[in-house]
């Protein structure tokens, strides 16, 4: 799902993707990371582009091969779900913005269950526009759903202020006459 928000002149282009399930057939991954491949090259690079999605893969704590996308502050061991995510970043050029902070373990957690706690919830940006993202993290208090936790990204997006084009010729300053030099 793509939506689009034109906010104080800026397109920002929010993607939300759900990747299939860890037992799942590999085929069923390959035709994912191709639909998604798809959705993000028909956005142009002018757009501002945030990638949301339950990839259902790990990235690990550490970025070792990934440091241009991975912030080195992620949570658990990287799988081959993990290393899909990231090559994915890496041929966009997207940074992975909860890697991205230096957090507590609780604001890094995205998954709960009774048999597992992990991050598989991830935010991407534009590597160019990673300067907007001030902050990510997960609110451990408010749950999506049973298992999965809110995760959130505080966004500064400043307007630009339009420049005024003057023009060269000489202006009439019609307060400063007075009645004398009019005559």
């Amino acid at each position: 799902m793509a939506i689009k928000l034109v906010i104080g002149g800026f397109s920002l282009i929010f993607i939300s993707a759900y990747a299939p399930q860890v037992g799942l057939d590999e085929e069923e991954k390959r035709h994912f990371w191709e639909d998604l491949d798809k959705v993000v090259k028909s956005i142009p690079p002018s757009k501002k582009l945030f990638v949301r999605g339950d990839f259902n893969g790990h990235i690990g704590s550490i970025s070792r091969g990934y440091d241009n996308v991975h912030g080195g502050f992620g949570f658990g061991d990287r799988n081959g779900g993990g290393v899909s995510l990231l090559d994915f970043a890496k041929a966009f050029r997207l940074v992975i913005t909860n890697s991205s902070f230096l957090k507590k373990e609780e604001h890094l957690v995205t998954f709960c269950s009774s048999v597992a706690v992990t991050q598989i919830d991830f935010l991407l940006l534009r590597k160019d526009d990673k300067g907007l993202c001030k902050d990510c993290k997960v609110i451990s208090s408010e749950n999506l759903s049973t298992q999965h936790k809110l995760l959130v990204m505080d966004l500064e997006i400043k307007r630009v202020k339009k420049v005024r084009v003057v023009d060269d010729r000489p202006r009439i300053r019609w307060g400063s006459l007075t009645l004398s030099s009019a005559l």
